[in-house]
């Protein structure tokens, strides 16, 4: 099979047409099968090393001090084989005055027994910018283990932004692991949204550190489980300067046998910190329900359209 094959096949179960992506000469982009790089184009200031092993890749990405990248780099990491490990090891610098913002889509059409482990180290100097929305696609079949580790470490006003978003097939199993901490006036924002389904397994652990006066930070969560799904989310954040100011938010329906499990933990080590949390764990609205089944939808379509709206 050819590189542009796969590449195709990659992306067409994506919300991206990836000869827009690659044909302009204006978006970076990236993409790796397994352990190979099958297409790479990248735009002034932003530099990618890619070293592979036998099941991953080492990436080192750099941002040079001052650039702004005007437009999202797209990364693509996916298998086509139903087995097989995907380790993705990343080491991210976005230096001083800096901005990008990165799409990654994670896509697995055909993961019968499929590891996919990413380990992320990401450094934000002071006023960067970075941006990370990771997007996966799984197949029907429920295979794929998926380990998403990160450490992140902002430096003075600068802001991180992160999405993970898994609706399309089967979860099977999810492990997630972020640590953040935020200096001086810095802005930290964590959000997942997933859908669980038969017996997939979801378990988000998100910790954020505001060690930072008026550094700021918001840890978001919104979870659905149908059937046997099981989800457990354990957010935790801490405030420990002055003016410090931050949120947790869990927000999880349960339907057939599904199991959820929030745990909000806050924490002020200053009198002049302030951290609210919020966590709501419940089935459909019968409200909402009753509604949209009265303008002629199925009580399953109907679920399907509430749940839809949960993660959105």
């Amino acid at each position: 099979m050819t590189n542009n094959k796969i590449i195709d096949d990659l992306y067409k179960l994506t919300e991206i047409n990836p000869h827009s992506v690659m044909n302009d000469p204006d978006v970076a982009h990236l993409t790796i099968h397994h352990n190979k790089v099958l297409g790479t184009h990248l735009v002034p200031g932003l530099h990618v090393d890619v070293q592979s092993f036998e099941d991953g890749i080492n990436a080192k990405i750099r941002v040079d001090k001052d650039t702004i990248i005007k437009n999202p780099v797209h990364i693509c990491f996916g298998m086509l084989p139903e087995k097989g490990v995907q380790k993705i090891i990343m080491d991210v610098h976005v230096k001083e005055n800096a901005q990008v913002s990165i799409i990654a889509h994670c896509v697995f059409p055909n993961a019968v027994d499929v590891k996919h482990i990413m380990d992320a180290n990401i450094k934000i100097d002071d006023n960067a910018r970075y941006s990370y929305f990771e997007r996966h696609v799984h197949g029907d079949k429920g295979g794929i283990k998926v380990y998403p580790k990160a450490k992140v470490e902002l430096g003075k006003r600068s802001r991180f932004k992160t999405e993970f978003e898994l609706l399309k097939g089967r979860v099977g199993e999810i492990y997630i692991d972020y640590e953040t901490t935020g200096k001086e006036y810095s802005v930290l924002e964590m959000t997942s949204r997933i859908n669980g389904t038969a017996d997939d397994i979801i378990n988000i652990k998100e910790t954020a550190y505001l060690t930072g006066e008026g550094a700021r930070g918001a840890l978001n969560s919104r979870i659905a489980v149908r059937e046997n799904a099981k989800a457990e989310v354990y957010n935790k954040l801490i405030a420990s300067a002055a003016h410090a100011r931050g949120h947790v938010d869990c927000k999880e329906i349960v339907q057939g046998n599904g199991i959820a499990t929030a745990v909000p933990v806050v924490e002020v080590n200053h009198p002049k910190a302030h951290v609210t949390h919020e966590a709501a764990i419940g089935s459909v609205d019968d409200k909402q329900l009753q509604t949209l089944m009265a303008r002629g939808l199925t009580e399953d379509d109907a679920t399907d359209l509430i749940i839809e709206g949960l993660l959105s």
